[in-house]
């Protein structure tokens, strides 16, 4: 994508909480931890919780700026990504790019909600375009991507 500005993430910790980190981003702040299970205090998402914020938020703004540029009536998008560990069955078994190394990998099931009057062809266009967005492509490097559909 043209106009991609390029800003280093900062992340330090607090000293406030367990595993509680400060992630400065340009003029943004965010807070990242892990669960009190994991023996932090819950202050923030942790850092697979943003990895999939990540994912679904880059997938929603890659498919807006393409229907925008098509003029599709994509009226509105929303994007609900699930991270677990798994075996690699569980992934698209026509992935043939990725290593089938025995045991656990990433999986981020994304679920797409695509509202507004378009046609199947749009609809199945767009979720290849899902795929494309920068985040996918860097997370498919060494992960699986999972995407589901929902109606709106």
């Amino acid at each position: 994508m043209s106009g991609h500005v390029q800003r280093t993430a900062k992340v330090s910790e607090t000293g406030n909480g367990l595993y509680q980190n400060d992630i400065q981003i340009g003029d943004h702040h965010l807070t990242a931890g892990e669960p009190r299970e994991l023996g932090g205090d819950d202050s923030g998402p942790t850092p697979m919780e943003m990895a999939a914020a990540a994912l679904g938020a880059c997938t929603t703004i890659t498919l807006r700026m393409y229907a925008n540029r098509k003029e599709w009536p994509l009226e509105h998008i929303s994007a609900t990504v699930t991270h677990k560990k798994g075996p690699r069955e569980i992934c698209a078994t026509d992935d043939d790019d990725t290593d089938h190394k025995p045991g656990l990998v990433d999986i981020f099931t994304r679920t797409l909600t695509l509202s507004g009057p378009l046609s199947e062809e749009q609809r199945e266009r767009l979720l290849q375009i899902a795929d494309k967005c920068p985040v996918h492509k860097a997370l498919s490097g060494s992960s699986c991507v999972r995407t589901l559909t929902t109606d709106a």
